[in-house]
């Protein structure tokens, strides 16, 4: 049976942009792009989590606005849960403890990066999110 992680991932939005960051050499899903985030703890709640690791990986916290379905993937060796947040930042300035890079980038470039797989699903939702928003406005 595979090994199944619960993962808490930001999307956090900023003047039309959104934080896209790039895995290091070092991690697996070598190179690949993400929305930062990271394992939710036994007993912990995601949003707890959320706030945990973003402090923890880029020195930041953020305002919730909204969540956005959880997501399922399968990998060969493991299988993960994304629960994915719209977020704004909060308090402290960014800086990388584990990713290689960061970009900021519109709506539209975001299918041009090369993400990791679990995110596919992630990007469909927050479009869909997106277009639900502009309907509404």
């Amino acid at each position: 049976m595979k090994k199944k992680i619960e993962v808490a991932c930001a999307i956090i939005e900023r003047e039309g942009r959104v934080l896209a960051a790039q895995r290091a050499e070092s991690m697996s899903l070598p190179l690949k792009w993400e929305f930062p985030g990271g394992k939710i703890e036994p007993l912990e709640d995601a949003r707890d989590c959320l706030h945990r690791e973003l402090r923890e990986e880029l020195g930041v916290g953020v305002h919730i606005h909204a969540a956005l379905p959880p997501s399922d993937w399968s990998y060969a060796d493991f299988a993960i849960t994304l629960h994915p947040f719209v977020c704004t930042l909060g308090e402290g300035s960014i800086h990388l403890a584990e990713h290689k890079a960061i970009r900021w980038v519109s709506p539209e470039e975001m299918p041009s990066l090369d993400w990791a797989a679990a995110d596919g699903p992630v990007l469909e939702n927050y479009f869909r999110y997106l277009k639900q928003g502009q309907a509404g406005a």
